[in-house]
């Protein structure tokens, strides 16, 4: 069963975000929502695969559907089976990736095609793929000797990383960046664009 795309202009685009870590992202999310910025767009649930993650406090705390879906003694299969029948209870448009630290299995992805996004802190295709998450991401850039770096919104297909690109801003890397501060600044591009691609994607079921 696939997600169905809102069409009606008064039916909100639902979205659920799948979280692994702090929720920065998230919370940028939220924060837009708060302010009236994202008309027509609710947020259903958050998901995560890890019962102490911070993003599901910062859900619970502001007053959203927090869902620890438990990993242990499931497949890789089972596990995504269980998540997207979460989704499919929410009538999620849209799944929305915010430091989820899982490949997603290729069932789930076909489940959802072209209705999952992601954020990844680097400029694909350079530093993308299965060995650069994280930290990992931003001492690459600086190993290599990069000028500048940013971050990617992209679709996910069943690769890891290999998605449509939807869109890409960057950042200078200055000579005295370390790991830390290069996040940040990649963090900074990544709370400003992750709300308006969400909104713009909103926008084009509302006219599809």
């Amino acid at each position: 069963m696939e997600t169905q795309t809102s069409t009606n202009a008064d039916t909100p685009f639902r979205i659920a975000v799948l979280a692994s870590t702090n929720g920065t992202d998230l919370q940028a999310i939220i924060d837009e929502m708060k302010a009236g910025k994202m008309p027509g767009i609710e947020l259903t649930c958050i998901i995560s695969n890890k019962k102490s993650c911070y993003a599901l406090e910062r859900a619970r705390n502001q007053g959203y559907k927090a869902i620890f879906v438990n990993p242990r003694d499931r497949t890789r299969e089972e596990f995504d089976e269980k998540v997207a029948e979460i989704l499919r209870k929410y009538e999620v448009d849209l799944v929305v990736l915010v430091g989820y630290m899982r490949i997603l299995s290729e069932q789930f992805v076909k489940k959802f095609p072209q209705k999952i996004i992601n954020v990844h802190p680097a400029l694909i295709p350079k530093f993308c793929g299965a060995d650069f998450f994280g930290t990992s991401v931003h001492e690459a850039v600086l190993a290599a000797g990069e000028k500048e770096t940013g971050m990617t919104i992209h679709y996910v297909d069943e690769g890891c990383d290999t998605g449509e690109i939807i869109l890409q801003k960057t950042c200078l890397v200055s000579p005295d960046d370390t790991p830390d501060t290069l996040k940040t600044k990649v963090q900074a591009l990544e709370k400003q664009y992750y709300p308006e691609v969400i909104r713009q994607l909103s926008s084009q079921s509302k006219v599809s």
